[in-house]
């Protein structure tokens, strides 16, 4: 049997489902440094050459569960009300930062980033949290006629809770609702 490439045996879902959820459980329990590739084959039950078929490295398998998980804990049903839904995505962020085992992987990697061009590289090649936000803050934009791009106001928008919270201060201090408040009044008045 044959993968995509035309090489070797073809890819087992069951077995890259079993490293995707062992690599978030094992970062949690003992932390990025101590993570490794044979470490996560064992917990997944694979072999580690299984690992190795399809990522080159922890970071790579961290980051692909982190960014699955991502899509799925971030994705928030619009309501229409650009304020609720700001808020809700929002509330969803912050809980997917602070609490997520996979918001746990993203926050790792993105210290590893800070030292490591490789997982930079990584994190630069797709902005995940950008991506989730995309809806909610299109829909703010269109309501509001801003002259910001959508880039600029995802910024404005994911910023404040990622900084909040990558500075250690944890989630309890952030008011969802008075930052959807805050970006709202932004994009209608960005030069004040």
């Amino acid at each position: 049997m044959v993968d995509e490439s035309g090489r070797g045996r073809p890819r087992s879902e069951s077995a890259r489902t079993a490293v995707l959820h062992a690599v978030d459980d094992l970062l949690v329990e003992i932390g990025y440094a101590a993570l490794t590739m044979k470490g996560i084959a064992e917990r997944a039950g694979v072999g580690r050459q299984t690992v190795y078929r399809w990522w080159s490295n922890k970071a790579e398998v961290l980051y692909e569960a982190s960014a699955i998980d991502a899509g799925r804990e971030l994705s928030v049903p619009g309501g229409g009300d650009p304020r609720e839904d700001l808020k809700t995505y929002l509330d969803a962020l912050v809980a997917f930062l602070s609490r997520s085992h996979a918001g746990t992987a993203y926050r790792a990697l993105m210290g590893e980033a800070q030292h490591d061009a490789d997982v930079a590289a990584l994190l630069a090649s797709r902005d995940i949290l950008g991506e989730s936000a995309a809806a909610v803050v299109e829909a703010a934009r269109n309501a509001s006629g801003t002259a910001l791009s959508s880039e600029q106001a995802t910024a404005l928008l994911i910023g404040p809770p990622l900084f909040h919270i990558l500075s250690g201060r944890g989630a309890d201090g952030i008011d969802t609702e008075q930052l959807a408040e805050r970006f709202l009044r932004t994009l209608n008045h960005p030069g004040t």
